[in-house]
């Protein structure tokens, strides 16, 4: 039997016009948000960055594939990890359909991970995915935007995330709690947290590339169409831990 609060559907109807009210005061904020995010100064790229793709080894010119905005979202996928991380993989399975659409309004939209190209590919094709997703294997892309942490930061406990430093590290004792988030990705919470979700932006103007947007943490929950379903849902978001899975794993005995 539900607890929760049984109105007639004029009591509803005051109180959904209320949550209207306070719904456009959202929508509002969140378009001053934005015009404060396209608004940030720009900073220029010199470093020679260069990726794995299904064209070889490119540029981060070549990211744009002729456009001239890039967005990069860092998905989590280690050297060392088996398969992609489950909730940059359930983002991912929201943003894949996107792609085509933001390519027809001169913005191009990639994945950049840290694990060998190869095992980018073989993961992308058991997913079912077309986005294109470049390797930063070798290089310092994923360490200089702050989403691959290297051993001396995690040692120090001070790995620098989100814009301020952090400690990863799992109290002593509760190892084996953290590993369970991990297990998924067939590695261990001091390997699988070595990566960070988060999403970059930039813009190639005159042949330069400038950085204009990084976000991370909660600033990804936007990009993960599920949590926007869920916030309308009767129950909200319902999660006491990781529910969810790579979307070929639900029907599989945990």
């Amino acid at each position: 039997m539900t607890h929760h609060q049984i109105a007639t559907r004029e009591e509803w109807l005051d109180a959904r016009l209320k949550v209207l009210q306070a719904e456009k005061a959202l929508t509002r904020r969140s378009d001053e948000v934005a015009g404060m995010i396209q608004d940030l100064p720009w900073v220029r790229i010199d470093k020679e960055y260069q990726f794995e793709t299904e064209a070889g080894t490119v540029s981060l010119v070549d990211l744009f594939e002729g456009r001239s905005q890039l967005l990069v979202y860092h998905f989590m996928f280690g050297p060392e990890y088996e398969v992609g991380c489950p909730l940059c993989s359930a983002i991912a399975d929201g943003f894949n359909g996107s792609v085509v659409h933001l390519a027809h309004h001169d913005v191009t939209l990639c994945a950049v991970s840290r694990a060998p190209f190869f095992k980018l590919q073989a993961f992308k094709r058991r997913m079912g995915w077309s986005f294109p997703w470049a390797s930063a294997f070798d290089g310092d892309f994923n360490f200089d935007f702050h989403v691959s942490h290297t051993d001396a930061e995690w040692q120090s406990g001070a790995v620098e995330y989100n814009y301020h430093k952090t400690d990863f590290r799992p109290p002593v004792g509760e190892e084996h709690s953290y590993d369970e988030h991990a297990a998924p990705t067939g590695t261990t919470w001091d390997t699988y947290r070595r990566e960070g979700p988060g999403m970059s932006a930039f813009v190639l103007e005159d042949g330069v590339v400038y950085h204009t947007y990084s976000t991370y943490e909660r600033g990804v929950d936007i990009l993960w169409g599920a949590y926007q379903w869920l916030d309308r849902a009767p129950l909200g978001r319902n999660e006491a831990d990781m529910w969810w899975r790579h979307h070929d794993m639900y029907d599989v005995e945990a």
